[in-house]
């Protein structure tokens, strides 16, 4: 996904633009096939028109609430990070943003559970000098290679570039 330009400062590139991996949607559409699942059922049992109208109206709310609200969210948060600074951006009515400058993080970690390493996700750990701490990011596809390009990114930030070499003497 690409990170609109016009948000870039003159010289900023992004490095890594990402969301939440899609593996978020799976229990709100868990919820959505058992919700269709009593729906249907509901409305073969009952005989009055009214019942099968709640029971369908309920159905709606029910795939408003647990489905298009986090299709929504997933849809709209993202993560980026350019060569000067980290942003998370999310919101689709309502904007709400955060951002970290690449020389106040402190670390970049990451990890990865049983059930990540199925779906090829992870948790990636944003440590910054603020009073915050730090900022978990849940659910990050590849998080390793996300959390190779970013530590990178810092190393070569802070002069690790350079052509000399550190040859321990």
């Amino acid at each position: 996904m690409a990170f609109p330009t016009k948000l870039l400062n003159e010289g900023e590139h992004v490095v890594v633009s990402t969301r939440t991996h899609v593996k978020a949607l799976i229990l709100p559409g868990l919820v959505l096939v058992v919700a269709l699942v009593a729906a249907l059922l509901l409305t073969g049992v009952a005989d009055n028109g009214v019942v099968r109208l709640i029971v369908w109206v309920l159905f709606l709310a029910v795939l408003v609430w647990f489905l298009v609200g986090p299709f929504l969210r997933w849809l709209t948060t993202t993560y980026t990070f350019t060569n000067r600074r980290f942003i998370k951006r999310s919101g689709f009515i309502a904007k709400e943003g955060r951002t970290i400058p690449l020389n106040r993080i402190s670390g970049v970690d990451f990890e990865i559970g049983v059930i990540d390493r199925i779906f090829g996700c992870g948790t990636l750990v944003v440590s910054d000098a603020s009073t915050d701490g730090s900022v978990a990011l849940n659910d990050i596809p590849q998080v390793e290679q996300v959390q190779l390009q970013v530590s990178n990114e810092l190393h070569r930030l802070a002069g690790g570039d350079r052509d000399h070499r550190d040859d321990g003497t």
